[in-house]
């Protein structure tokens, strides 16, 4: 197996590429969507809003809390989702920078 390029790349670099590919599928944002509209909800909240399986759902939650996009706290036997509000804030500044150097360039 190659060895991974990532080291070479900043800290933040890895982040935002991170959270690219977990927000690169719909069922996530749908998911999100549904998390931002409830504050926070459990897997079974987010399987009677969506057309997907509760193991589909998990899976997707799954990748989400890995890229840190959510955050998930124990509460009896079920585990309460809601949004990372760091994660966004990364998020929105890269983006808001990006909007900027666009807006300036000259191309």
């Amino acid at each position: 197996m190659g060895a991974s390029k990532t080291d070479q790349f900043s800290d933040q670099q890895n982040k935002i590429a991170s959270i690219a590919k977990a927000l690169g599928h719909p069922a996530r944002i749908a998911i999100l969507e549904v998390l931002l509209s409830k504050n926070d909800c459990i897997c079974n909240d987010i399987v009677d809003e969506l057309p997907l399986a509760q193991a589909t759902v998990s899976q997707h939650l799954r990748e989400l809390k890995l890229a840190g996009i959510i955050k998930g706290s124990v509460s009896g036997k079920t585990i309460c989702y809601c949004i990372d509000e760091a994660v966004f804030k990364t998020l929105t500044d890269f983006l808001g920078h990006a909007t900027i150097q666009i807006q300036t360039c000259k191309c």
